[in-house]
């Protein structure tokens, strides 16, 4: 297993596994398996609604001797009704205790999106908050607080722009050190990537594989699909592995972390075996040739009329 580093020396496994979309009911026997296979990394988040069942597993599994504390990896992430600095104590003591945890490895701002404490999904702008009234800064100052408690080891964003992160930086001298945002052959960010290498972020990939099983109102008809690529499967076939492996492969050889999604047993094994899968260089620049900026997770369920969020601001892309 490769693995990310920071500043401190603590390492991060480049490949762990995605809990997004993991219903309850399944995923206590798949994080029990995943740990069995040698999973270390769990991706995990308020949102998804199923922290408790994952932290159940990882106790038992603890309590088993199959795993310590230390060799884990955890992430978790603030979700967007908690944005104001007087909620984000409450809102990682939710997640401790549902992960049975006295501290998560990594803890991320989910979305540089805010909306109203009592909503979960808004419907309408007005469930909405602006972030002119809630400033990014606000949350990063309660995630410093955090980090300085201990209850989150490091601390980072998810789905943030350069622009975006270069602002909390500015505002609070303090660089996040770690991004999660949707990384694919199709949608590659080099530019972030670069970013991300110049200034010590750890830059992990959500929808790895093209995320297929996302809620229906978040597919687009007619989208590209990956495991329909040519050049991946051409790969796949000469390598002897599995088109998932060339993706994965692929995020882990260009040197970030990756946290593909699921629970069928095999699959989770060849998952955790593409972190060690070396691709050619040759390979390697036929993947890279393949990005279409193209975003499976587009955020527009985001920009309500009359919450002031746009595509344009969200990403801050032209």
């Amino acid at each position: 297993m490769k693995y990310l580093q920071f500043s401190n020396h603590d390492k991060m496994p480049t490949l762990g596994l995605g809990t997004w979309k993991s219903a309850r009911g399944e995923i206590y026997q798949t994080v029990r398996k995943a740990i069995e296979i040698g999973y270390r990394h769990f991706d995990c988040a308020f949102i998804y609604g199923n922290e408790s069942e994952i932290g159940q597993a990882i106790s038992d599994a603890m309590d088993n001797k199959e795993v310590t504390r230390d060799e884990l990896w955890i992430t978790s992430k603030l979700w967007n009704n908690r944005h104001k600095k007087a909620d984000i104590q409450s809102a990682i003591e939710t997640t401790l205790a549902s992960l049975k945890l006295e501290y998560v490895d990594l803890y991320l701002i989910h979305w540089p999106v805010a909306i109203k404490y009592e909503v979960h999904y808004p419907q309408n702008g007005s469930e909405m908050e602006d972030l002119k009234d809630i400033p990014l800064a606000e949350t990063w100052q309660g995630m410093i607080a955090l980090k300085d408690k201990q209850w989150a080891k490091h601390i980072g964003v998810s789905n943030f722009s350069i622009k975006k992160i270069n602002q909390l930086i500015a505002d609070t001298s303090i660089c996040p050190e770690a991004l999660q945002l949707e990384l694919h052959p199709f949608l590659q960010q080099k530019n972030v990537l670069d970013f991300a290498n110049a200034n010590g972020i750890a830059l992990t990939g959500y929808c790895p594989l093209g995320s297929a099983d996302r809620p229906a109102n978040r597919i687009t008809g007619g989208e590209p699909k990956l495991f329909e690529n040519k050049t991946i499967l051409d790969i796949a076939y000469e390598k002897g592995i599995t088109p998932a492996q060339v993706m994965l492969a692929w995020a882990v050889n260009r040197g970030t972390s990756v946290i593909p999604k699921s629970v069928n047993p095999q699959r989770l094994k060849e998952n955790l075996e593409a972190a060690d899968i070396e691709l050619s260089a040759s390979d390697m620049q036929k993947i890279n040739n393949l990005d279409q900026h193209y975003r499976y997770i587009k955020g527009d369920f985001w920009c309500l009329e009359g919450s002031g969020y746009t595509l344009q601001n969200l990403w801050d892309e032209d």
